[in-house]
C-alpha cells in the first residue's frame, strides 16, 4: 500500500487465505490487519471484508470557495450579520475585573461555575436530558472529542448530506468512514438513518437540530419522534446533536438525546455572539462527558475561564434577543425563498442564515452568478452524494438586494433538478 501497488478501495484477501499464501499463522495476519485498521490505512465492512481506505482529502472543503473580485457582492461566507452581534466591551471588562480580583491558576476547576449553571439551565429549558456540562473551543472541537473517545478508526459515522463541510472533512480525517444520510426541510430522513445503521453499520449519527448548514433544515416534532424510535431500538449507537442555531432561530428544539446509551448535545455561541469567542457548551451521558473532559485535561487542559466568564455575562445580561435575531434572519431568508419561488426556482431555508438552491449545473451556475455580480458558495463544499446546488447567506442582504439576486439566481440555476436533496 505504501508503494501504491494496492489502490484505494481495493479489497484485501481474507485473513486465512493470505496466511496460507504467506505461510504464516492466521493470528499474525489478523494482528497486521488490526494494526492497519487502527492506523486508518484499511477499513473493514462486515462480510464485505477489508479494503484499502480512500486517500485522505488534501484540500479542505472550505477552500472550495469563490473569491469575490471588486464590485461583486459576496453571499458565500456564512458569517453572521455584524449588526446583530452584541458589543463585547462590558462582558470582557467584567471578566477582566473578576480576574484582577482572583486570577485563574493551574489546578483550578476547568469549568466556570456561572457558565456551567447557565448552560445547564438553558439545556433544561429545552428538554435536554440531565447530564454534566463541558465546554470546548467551538462545535467542531466538541464533536471531534466525542468521536475520538467513543469510536475507533474504520468505524462508520452517519452524516447529513448535504451537511456542514468542516464536519465532512473531520470524519475521514479521524480515520472514520462517513455514510451520507439524505435530509429534507425536517432534518435527516428516518429511512436513511435506519439504512445507515443497519446496512452500512454506522456506529454513530450526527444530527443538526436547527438551522442546518447549508440547507436551513430544522428537525420537526414528527421527524424527531421517528428518529427517536429508530435510535431507541439501537441503544449502542453514539448520538451527537449540533444545536449551533441556539440563539438565532425561533423554532423549538426537539432533542433526540437520551434514547441511546451514549450521546452528546453541543451548543456553540459563534452565530449569536461572535465566531471569535470560540466557545461551545455541551452535555451528554456522564461516561462520555467524563471521557472528553479527561482527554481535554491531557491536551489544552481547559478552555479559557476568561472566555467562559465573558459568555456567562452576555447570557446573564441578555445581550442578545434571540427572538429579534431570529426574526431579522427569518425576514431576509423567507423573502429570498419567496422571491425565488416567484421566478420558478425551488429553494430551501427553514431556519438560520442560509438558503440552499438546487441547480442543474453547479459549476456553470457559480460562474454565471459571479459574472452577474454575485459570489455564492459552491454546493461541492457541503455534498457527498447529494445533487448539485449553491448556498447563499442572507446575513448582509437588504430588501433592495432581493429582486436583483433572485433574478440572477433564476437565470443561472437552469432547469429544475429532478431531486433537490440527497
Amino acid at each position: 500500500m505504501g508503494t501504491g501497488a494496492l489502490e484505494p478501495g481495493q479489497h484485501l484477501p481474507p485473513m486465512r487465505e493470505l496466511a496460507g499464501l504467506l505461510g504464516v499463522n492466521p493470528n499474525t495476519v489478523a494482528a497486521a490487519y488490526r494494526t492497519l485498521r487502527e492506523r486508518g490505512v484499511i477499513e473493514t465492512d462486515g462480510r464485505r471484508g477489508s479494503r484499502v481506505r480512500p486517500r485522505p482529502a488534501t484540500t479542505a472543503r472550505g477552500s472550495l470557495r469563490v473569491e469575490a473580485p471588486p464590485g461583486v457582492r459576496d453571499v458565500s461566507r456564512g458569517n453572521p450579520d455584524l449588526a446583530l452581534l452584541p458589543p463585547l466591551g462590558d462582558a470582557l471588562a467584567e471578566a477582566a475585573r473578576r480576574y484582577a480580583a482572583r486570577p485563574g491558576l493551574y489546578g483550578e476547576a476547568p469549568l466556570d461555575p456561572d457558565f456551567a449553571r447557565l448552560a445547564r439551565a438553558a439545556f433544561d429549558a429545552d428538554g435536554v436530558p440531565a447530564g454534566p456540562v463541558g465546554v470546548a473551543s467551538g462545535s467542531l472541537d466538541a464533536v471531534e472529542r466525542v468521536l475520538a473517545v467513543r469510536l475507533r478508526p474504520g468505524d462508520a459515522v452517519a452524516v447529513e448530506d448535504p451537511g456542514w463541510g468542516s464536519l465532512l472533512d473531520l470524519v475521514p480525517a479521524l480515520g472514520l468512514r462517513p455514510v451520507p444520510v439524505a435530509v429534507d426541510d425536517d432534518g435527516p430522513l428516518a429511512g436513511e438513518v435506519e439504512r445507515a445503521l443497519d446496512r452500512d453499520g454506522a456506529r454513530a449519527v450526527i444530527v443538526t437540530d436547527r438551522a442546518q448548514n447549508p440547507t436551513g433544515a430544522c428537525v420537526s416534532a414528527g421527524r424527531a419522534a421517528a428518529l427517536r424510535r429508530i435510535l431507541a431500538a439501537r441503544p449502542g449507537v453514539l448520538l451527537i446533536e449540533d444545536d449551533h442555531g441556539h440563539g438565532i432561530v425561533d423554532r423549538p428544539l426537539h432533542p433526540l438525546a437520551g434514547v441511546t446509551d451514549h450521546w452528546a448535545l453541543v451548543r456553540s455561541v459563534a452565530k449569536a455572539y461572535g465566531p471569535d469567542l470560540r466557545i461551545a457548551a455541551f452535555t451528554g451521558d456522564p461516561e462520555t462527558v467524563d471521557r472528553v473532559l479527561g482527554r481535554q485535561r491531557l491536551g489544552p487542559g481547559w478552555v479559557s475561564r476568561l472566555l467562559q466568564q465573558t459568555v456567562a455575562h452576555l447570557w446573564t445580561t441578555g445581550a442578545v434577543d434571540p427572538g429579534a435575531v431570529a426574526a431579522a434572519y427569518g425576514e431576509r431568508r423567507d423573502a429570498l425563498v419567496a422571491a425565488l419561488a416567484r421566478r420558478g426556482v425551488a429553494a430551501h431555508g427553514r431556519g438560520g442564515m442560509n438558503v440552499w438552491v438546487p441547480v442543474a449545473d453547479e459549476t456553470g451556475a457559480v460562474a454565471r452568478l459571479l459574472a452577474a455580480g454575485w459570489a455564492v458558495a459552491p454546493g461541492a463544499r457541503f455534498r457527498l452524494a447529494a445533487p448539485p446546488a449553491v448556498r447563499l447567506t442572507v446575513s448582509e442582504l437588504t430588501s433592495r438586494d432581493l429582486a436583483p439576486l433572485a433574478d440572477a439566481v433564476a437565470a443561472a440555476a437552469g432547469p429544475a433538478p429532478a431531486r433537490t436533496y440527497g
